[in-house]
């Protein structure tokens, strides 16, 4: 038996949990502020669900198995299926457009690697019912707000973006064949990871004409304005103007959206239901795998024998994200700990101390306490070991006065101490649970 998780999986203590909890808090939190609100579905599922969606051949990376009422199910290895269905369940009912988000853990059975593992939790992210670009232009926003709010500034993360009809339609007016397209898309969706030699093989062999070879492995540097000029006169043409009222909608939604989002026909996303704007996050030195990724997907819902309604969202895994975290040194150290340690007195020892701690945290606080008669030198040492912000000492009077003695035991960097609040180091509980109430932001 081994002791360890298995393989592709983790364990979280406290202080991998700690980082964990950092990114969920501002996946949260940005998304309220953006007005979504959460769900959750099961995490099993049929597997049908995910074979109507992506074919028979992904059930080769997914956990399943026949149930003891011989169904075929899988362990979910994305959301959107999921909340397509629920969605497409009570589409008459639900006020549009819909903005739900959700931050599931998710499973594939795939060879764990740097920046993919077997499991992982994710942000999802999704509207639907609004076709305009304006819906994902707010997506791409909440994607660049997240990584504002986790100390992610444009010169660490990019947003490369591109429109799957803009692409197709510059494939067109480069002379490449319909019955080319799958050769071209794979090629481009891989450019840079595969020898150039390769992708040129693969076009050719996929009927790409020799003319076209060339611009379609230089796809990735095609500005918008050049694609813009190929496709003029074509449909494609409204998608570049549509896709400009989009930056311009990043732009306006976020202040320097310019600087975080590049034009990018590469982006392709291999997920064949993508139909309009798909984009990634990238970390600017290119190092790691995709932060984040999504688009338009407006024909899943009627796809899973749901309604024809507009769809569009985005996943963020929090596996690539910590790793890029944790290099730029803005994760959590260490697990966070109580905000006040009180240690007892002679006289009445642990019950006054116990008092104390459920007077602090029916206000709110995370409260420790020693759970067996010490030493106060002993339990200051405790405190400073657990983390603790600051520590009461009881006085010998406290059945009487409720005078404690406030001292800080742990500082973080940065912010005010709770003491420049107080009129003096010795002070009644009351006026002790009072200031921090009041300055509870700044001083833990």
């Amino acid at each position: 038996m081994t002791l360890g998780p298995l393989h592709g999986f983790r364990d979280f203590y406290p202080a991998e949990l700690a980082e964990r909890a950092h990114i969920m808090r501002a996946w949260r939190e940005v998304a309220r502020r953006f007005a979504f609100v959460e769900y959750d579905g099961p995490p099993l599922e049929s597997l049908e669900l995910y074979t109507r969606k992506s074919g028979d051949e992904i059930v080769g990376q997914l956990y399943n198995f026949v149930d003891k009422g011989g169904r075929e199910v899988a362990l979910r290895p994305e959301m959107t299926p999921t909340v397509a269905r629920m969605v497409g369940a009570r589409a008459n009912a639900l006020r549009k457009p819909v903005r739900w988000f959700s931050m599931p853990q998710l499973f594939r059975y795939e060879r764990a690697q740097k920046g993919r593992l077997r499991e992982h939790f994710q942000l999802n992210v999704d509207i639907f019912g609004e076709p305009d670009v304006t819906a994902d232009a707010e997506l791409v926003a909440v994607a660049i707000e997240i990584m504002r709010a986790l100390g992610l500034t444009s010169a660490d993360v990019q947003v490369r973006a591109s429109d799957r009809r803009i692409l197709t339609g510059w494939l067109a007016a480069l002379g490449v064949p319909e019955s080319a397209y799958p050769a071209a898309y794979a090629v481009i969706d891989k450019l840079g990871r595969e020898p150039r030699d390769v992708a040129e093989e693969k076009l050719l062999k996929g009927g790409v004409p020799q003319a076209a070879v060339e611009p379609i492995l230089g796809a990735a540097e095609q500005s918008l304005d050049a694609v813009a000029a190929r496709v003029a006169g074509t449909e494609a043409a409204a998608h570049v103007d549509a896709y400009r009222r989009f930056a311009e909608g990043v732009a306006a939604l976020t202040g320097d959206g310019a600087q975080w989002l590049r034009f990018d026909l590469s982006i392709v996303r291999g997920l064949a239901y993508y139909t309009g704007i798909v984009f990634e996050l990238f970390d600017a030195q290119g190092e790691l795998r995709a932060i984040c990724g999504g688009g338009r997907y407006d024909g899943l819902l009627k796809g899973l024998g749901g309604p024809d309604m507009p769809a569009l969202g985005f996943g963020m895994g929090d596996v690539v994200l910590g790793e890029l975290l944790r290099q730029k040194g803005l994760l959590p150290t260490e697990a966070p700990g109580p905000d006040f340690w009180v240690t007892g007195n002679a006289a009445g020892g642990i019950p006054l101390a116990m008092q104390a701690a459920r007077e602090l945290r029916a206000a709110g606080f995370a409260v420790e306490y020693a759970l067996r008669a010490q030493k106060p030198d002993k339990q200051f040492k405790a405190a400073q070991s657990a983390g603790a912000r600051y520590v009461l000492q009881l006085h010998e009077e406290f059945a009487d006065n409720r005078v404690v003695t406030v001292r800080e035991a742990h500082r973080p960097s940065g912010g005010p101490s709770l003491l420049a609040h107080l009129p003096g180091a010795d002070i009644a509980l009351d006026q002790v649970i009072a200031a921090a109430t009041t300055h509870r932001a700044s001083t833990f």
